[in-house]
């Protein structure tokens, strides 16, 4: 467990610590410190060195093992899982209170911006699921002796680190698919489909509708009755995902 809230204190520090850089510098260039460019900037080189301090010193073990197995239908229903769950766990999200969405201009920004599909739909999915899953589940599964509460813990710190409360149900849900591929495999990359499917598809969105964070109502003319045919149309690609990853990892 110590090491587990190691890593995670780590890679957040390493977040923080750029993001204040990023500003100085650009408060002493006279740059606008809220610009998307900052924030594309700081997550750029935090995710770098993020990601180069955790390989670099092993607490994230990479192994093409995994890979010569040829699971490239695990990786085709893992992308089919992501796509399937979008859209229940936006109604299921309409359904809790309400909860503060303090980084939705920012993110929005971030997406809309051709380069935000780096930071976001790249790297994110990289670097988080090396310091995630890699990393910090990897040491809560030598700790726990149960492996679900170890997924349950990760989850929790995966949910934690986007630091904005809209987007912890979510997070928090994916997180424990993303623990459970992990757990199965003992490897990062059916979570790095996953991840990526999820991430590009919300870059999508921010840059094909009017408003990404309408209601779900809103893409169906506002009739309920057509969510839930969404929602039900989703979970016949989703279940089936799961069902079939469940046989393959």
């Amino acid at each position: 467990m110590k090491k587990a809230l190691q890593y995670f204190f780590i890679f957040a520090a390493i977040q923080l610590l750029v993001s204040y850089m990023v500003i100085g510098l650009a408060a002493i260039l006279h740059f606008d410190v809220q610009s998307v460019w900052a924030a594309i900037a700081s997550h750029v080189v935090s995710s770098a060195i993020a990601a180069a301090l955790f390989l670099r010193l092993k607490w994230c073990e990479v192994s093409p093992h995994y890979l010569r197995t040829r699971p490239w239908g695990v990786f085709f229903w893992s992308a089919l899982l992501a796509l399937g769950l979008i859209i229940p766990s936006v109604w299921l999200q309409e359904m809790l209170p309400p909860l503060p969405n303090i980084l939705q201009e920012q993110l929005t920004a971030l997406l809309r911006h051709p380069l935000g599909f780096v930071a976001v739909g790249l790297l994110a999915p990289l670097v988080e699921e090396i310091v995630f899953r890699g990393a910090i589940l990897r040491a809560l599964l030598q700790w726990f002796s149960r492996a679900w509460v170890a997924i349950l813990v990760s989850a929790v710190f995966f949910a934690l680190i986007h630091a904005n409360p809209a987007q912890m149900p979510h997070s928090f849900v994916g997180g424990i698919l993303l623990g459970w591929m992990y757990w199965r495999t003992r490897s990062i990359l059916p979570g790095m489909v996953y991840h990526f499917v999820n991430n590009a598809v919300a870059y999508v969105m921010a840059n094909v509708v009017a408003d990404p964070n309408a209601p779900l109502g809103t893409y169906f003319g506002g009739s309920s009755t057509q969510v839930l045919q969404a929602v039900l149309f989703s979970l016949c690609i989703a279940l089936p995902a799961l069902f079939q990853l469940g046989k393959r990892l």
